[in-house]
């Protein structure tokens, strides 16, 4: 029986180099001299950390980031800004926690609107994954249409499509 998976799952390299480059152009601005201007990836637990001098350098950093990522096509809805908190002195720092995985309550409105839609497949949640099955190739590329119209806040892909 034909399926998919609907996923939520960055380049991962493509961030890392998105992150490096952005850095780099930090440290070579002239508008960022003396300042403790920098960006860390954490890639085990999944989060950018920008860290400035005060909130405004904190949106120019973060700016320069999402340049970086729209350069190398990594889509800047993958990272989910905390609020900008004050860390020792005067200095200033910002968590973005990386999405990977679909998140439950996405999953179950991916669901729901599926079934809504009374389209002759099956979704079901398998971990952070969504899978869709159904008995022809043209049933799910109408899931995936629908999917791509009702979910725009999250960057979804489709992928292990078995025939």
């Amino acid at each position: 029986m034909p399926s998919f998976d609907i996923m939520c799952e960055p380049n991962a390299v493509e961030l890392k180099n998105a992150v490096d480059t952005a850095n780099k152009e930090i440290a070579n601005r002239y508008d960022f001299k003396g300042s403790d201007a920098r960006l860390e990836l954490k890639e085990k637990e999944k989060e950018v950390t920008i860290y400035a001098d005060d909130e405004f350098k904190v949106g120019q950093v973060r700016d320069v980031l999402y340049g970086k990522m729209a350069k190398r096509n990594v889509d800047t809805r993958f990272l989910k800004a905390e609020e900008p908190e004050k860390i020792g002195g005067d200095k200033m720092k910002q968590k973005m926690v990386v999405r990977s995985g679909v998140e439950m309550e996405l999953a179950k409105r991916i669901v729901k609107a599926i079934k809504d839609a009374k389209l002759k497949v099956t979704a079901s949640i398998q971990g952070d994954v969504v899978r869709v099955t159904g008995a022809k190739k043209d049933n799910l590329q109408e899931a995936i249409q629908l999917v791509r119209a009702t979910v725009t806040d999250v960057p979804l892909s489709y992928q292990n499509f078995r025939d």
